[in-house]
């Protein structure tokens, strides 16, 4: 039985699962921690990310990936924005949207783990992963979190 998406607030849009991508050597997502809130410029101007971009709303979970060379799911952040152009982009191309820290996983996920998942079989980020940005499926989301080590307490919903 699949439970459907806890709503962020009222009148607000049903909450989504992404997946964002970050090469640590460009951008490290203890930045994030660091800053505590930040602006992330990541998604690039491809068709596919620009309209899942598009879907993005306040409230919606992120799970941090590091590309190369550690290729893992890192941690966990809130966007706090919804996403917008650029500011630095003259041409309005580029979208950004801020995030906000939640939590680093206990254990990072490394990409074989995920691979090996049958769960995650399906994910689109697993099909394609030079994509900067892929969305999760609730399940898909869940099942990385229980792997990197943040299980659900009863009662509690997962971050």
């Amino acid at each position: 039985m699949v439970t459907p998406n806890p709503v962020s607030a009222p009148g607000q849009p049903e909450r989504r699962y992404w997946l964002l991508v970050s090469d640590p050597r460009q951008y490290h997502w203890d930045t994030l921690f660091v800053k505590g809130k930040e602006m992330w410029r990541g998604a690039g101007t491809k068709p596919t990310v620009r309209r899942w971009l598009k879907q993005i709303h306040r409230g919606d979970r992120a799970l941090c990936y590091h590309g190369t060379p550690d290729k893992w799911v890192y941690a966990l952040a809130e966007v706090a924005r919804d996403p917008y152009p650029d500011p630095a982009d003259p041409s309005g191309r580029s979208m950004v949207l801020d995030l906000r820290a939640l939590e680093r996983l206990p254990r990072p996920v490394p990409l074989a783990e995920l691979r090996e998942n049958p769960l995650l079989r399906h994910m689109k980020f697993l099909q394609n992963t030079r994509l900067t940005l892929s969305p999760l499926t609730p399940e898909e989301y869940r099942e990385i979190l229980r792997m990197g080590g943040i299980v659900p307490t009863p009662g509690l919903p997962l971050p």
